[in-house]
């Protein structure tokens, strides 16, 4: 019991770092609740009463949230400048109050400059959000011109309290939450590695679940990594360290995954397909009988239970003789005569065991600094030697300059949301008014909100749905609330409280979710505004129907954007992307000088992150196009594929110059070609209607590179596995043709 006790005490911070990496959706719902917090603490010894007290809540959380920045000097900058903003709109909104007409139309003018900001960057949408919101605030609360400058006094607060909890009381810098993106990597990691044992020793009845939990292992995974990317520039020293923390990422990464292929292929009676990863649903492999007792595979349950223990143990935990000896018996496996004797593809797990420890031991290194190298044995310093040179060259290459390619005018995507959400706003006011004099600006909110980070009206409509699906259970939940905390002012500030850090805590996973925390705490403030009743909240719902149908409507016939089209969009920057990945990769490892491969990569990455998002409309559980679903879904997978095998490529490519087992061999140039002219043809097909670009089908890549000069040397176990991403990647490029249009020529 009590070495369950510990093992669970030693575990569980790592099971939050993998629940929330960087502890971001923590530290949102902590900021935001203890910015709320203290605002109620200075009014209230103030003297405010309820409704400035309420007032001072929504301008501290919108002061708290707007915010987005990394760095904190801007942070600070932008705070200083949300605070005339939001003075401004508190002002003009009173002024407007009684001048129905006039204060329509300077609202419509508030969203559309509030949503155009957006094209200047988080500055411009924090600011954007300000005004709005407080607008919003304004109109909420009923502030009137006599009533005025004690409520600009309220938001003066607010914006303080903001900035103490930020600065001071729920402080977060660059390199702190770098520093715990890193330990949610490597909880992540170790988590992937817990399922791949899983599925090793599963049997027929839970071979399908465990096949699922590796692949939400290694998409979470690769979610950190996405995310540790995008906060190294501010989150490291220089460039260089950037680069190396960059290098060692990916190379766990990709070892990591690796390692799960090849654990899923030890178990099948054929080499499995890297789609089997990357597809939801897609079946388990045919099985064969692995022994329930065999020398091997027991060796092998060992030594990924050891590798695990080395990515769960830090640095400093690891100096032990125990731990050192477990890093050299993994490490010796990359050498050949140290495999055990096991079917070809047990020993390939052996050897993904080995590779993933190399990429463990880099990963320790750049994170951690320097290690004790006494009970080194010569595989582990044969590994140190070959990181210590990939560090050394990490600087060398040259870095390409995306080209710029900014549309403007109505095409600029903050100009058509500005003009969609002013002309949906107008018809939610219209509507709004017609089912309530009042609370009209919930219909508009919505229709604000259903715009916020949406592309598409497939997003539009489905942002819309969750919202009002989240409104309508917050209903009931805010009927409950209200009623159990009565007048009681201060416990209702407190499920107030409550409420807020469940939504920040939330929004991320959850739209629907968020929606429901928001409506259970209207529901509450309604309640100290002395404006509570059923009918109020069936109002709540009624206008945010109309407010998404308003969104719906305008999305769907001014300057719309169809779904179709902006996936479309996206898919040819993926395959794009790919491309210049690929040919990069193959070009380097050809002989030709280096460039930044890791970089493009994660471009690619991200290009395929947004691919992923902008196709939720079409891969929703409510689809009524079931076959267009299964395609999407399909097609997504297989650039995950792609991009998973171009990965690799790139990793291999710039491991080149120092890698003493990895030579340039100028054969891969032909094999790299096809693929990317097949790349090409793919794109041209999805780019443009009237293309006759056709994907060529010929010999394997293998047999390509077949030398054509007796005495031609072969190649070794590097380029084995180079061939092999790339053999992989030209059957997913040739698998893309078909659910995407383009024609397949016969081998001539």
């Amino acid at each position: 019991m009590r070495a369950a006790a510990r093992s669970f005490g030693a575990r569980w911070p790592d099971r939050v770092a993998a629940s929330d990496p960087g502890l971001l959706r923590l530290a949102a719902g902590l900021r935001t609740v203890g910015a709320i917090a203290l605002t109620l603490a200075v009014l209230s010894l103030l003297g405010a009463d309820v409704s400035h007290l309420v007032a001072g809540a929504i301008a501290s959380m919108v002061a708290t949230f707007a915010v987005r920045e990394k760095e904190r000097g801007r942070q600070a900058v932008t705070l200083a400048l949300g605070l005339p903003v939001a003075l401004a709109s508190v002002s003009l909104a009173a002024l407007l109050t009684s001048r129905t007409v006039a204060g329509d139309f300077f609202f419509i003018a508030l969203i559309f400059c509030a949503v155009y900001g957006r094209r200047f960057g988080d500055r411009g949408t924090a600011l954007g959000l300000i005004g709005f919101q407080v607008y919003f605030m304004a109109l909420f609360v009923g502030i009137g011109t006599s009533s005025l400058p004690g409520y600009l006094g309220v938001v003066a607060v607010a914006f303080a309290c903001s900035a103490t909890v930020r600065f001071l009381l729920v402080r977060q810098t660059p390199s702190g939450i770098l520093e715990r993106l890193r330990q949610a990597f490597r909880a992540r990691l170790a988590q992937l590695l817990d399922a791949q044992l899983d599925l090793l020793d599963a049997g027929p009845d839970d071979a399908e679940k465990a096949l699922d939990q590796v692949r939400e292992g290694t998409a979470r995974l690769h979610e950190t990594a996405m995310m540790i990317q995008g906060r190294l520039a501010e989150g490291t020293p220089d460039e260089t360290v950037a680069r190396l923390v960059q290098r060692r990422i990916a190379d766990a990464e990709i070892a990591a995954e690796r390692l799960g292929l090849l654990l899923l292929t030890a178990r099948s009676a054929e080499r499995a397909d890297t789609l089997t990863l990357h597809l939801p649903g897609a079946p388990l492999p045919e099985a064969t009988r692995l022994p329930v007792r065999d020398e091997a595979l027991d060796t092998l349950r060992h030594d990924l239970r050891a590798l695990r223990l080395l990515v769960r143990h830090p640095a400093e935990a690891g100096s032990g003789t125990v731990l050192s000896q477990v890093r050299n018996r993994l490490l010796g496996y990359r050498d050949e005569e140290n495999l055990p004797q096991a079917p070809p593809p047990v020993q390939d797990v052996f050897r993904g065991v080995g590779e993933t420890a190399r990429a463990v031991l880099g990963l320790r290194t750049a994170l951690d600094g320097p290690q004790d190298e006494s009970a080194d044995s010569p595989e582990t310093a044969r590994s140190r030697e070959e990181l210590d040179a990939e560090d050394a060259a990490i600087g060398g290459a040259e870095e390409d300059e995306a080209p710029s390619d900014e549309v403007t005018g109505l095409r600029r995507p903050t100009t058509r949301a500005a003009v969609q959400v002013a002309v949906g706003s107008s018809l939610a006011i219209l509507g709004g008014e017609l089912l309530s004099a009042h609370r009209w600006y919930w219909a508009v909110l919505t229709c604000w909100i259903v715009f916020i980070n949406t592309s598409s009206t497939g997003e539009i409509l489905v942002k819309g749905y969750r919202r009002l699906l989240g409104t309508v259970l917050g209903v009931v939940a805010g009927i409950v609330l209200a009623g159990l905390v009565g007048r009681h002012t201060w416990t209702a500030f407190a499920v107030v409280l409550l409420c807020v850090f469940a939504m920040f805590y939330t929004a991320p996973l959850s739209y629907t979710l968020m929606s429901f925390f928001v409506t259970a705490a209207l529901g509450v403030l309604y309640t100290l505004l002395h404006t509570y009743s059923l009918s109020v909240l069936v109002l709540r719902v009624e206008e945010t129907a109309l407010g998404a149908a308003c969104g719906i409507v305008a999305a769907a016939l001014v300057l719309p954007v169809r779904t179709d089209r902006r996936t479309n969009e996206l898919l040819a920057t993926v395959l794009e992307r790919l491309s210049g990945v690929t040919e990069a990769a193959v070009e380097q490892l050809s002989g030709a000088p280096p460039v930044d491969l890791l970089e493009q990569a994660r471009d690619l990455d991200q290009a395929l992150a947004d691919l992923r998002a902008a196709t939720q409309p079409l891969t929703h559980p409510v689809t009524p196009l079931r076959s267009r679903r299964e395609t999407a879904r399909y097609v997504v997978a297989l650039l995950e594929t792609c991009a998973y095998h171009a990965r690799s490529l790139a990793a291999t490519a710039e491991l080149l110059p120092t890698h003493p087992s990895i030579a340039a061999d100028p054969r891969l140039r032909r094999a790299g070609a096809r693929i990317v002219h097949n790349i090409g043809a793919i794109g041209a097909r999805v780019t443009e209607e009237r293309s006759t670009a056709q994907v060529p089908a010929g010999p394997s890549v293998a047999a390509l590179l077949k030398p054509g000069v007796p005495g031609t040397p072969r190649y070794g176990r590097v380029t084995d596995r180079v061939l092999r991403h790339l053999q992989r990647l030209d059957e997913a490029v040739v698998g893309l043709a078909r659910p995407l249009g383009t024609p397949v020529a016969a081998p001539k």
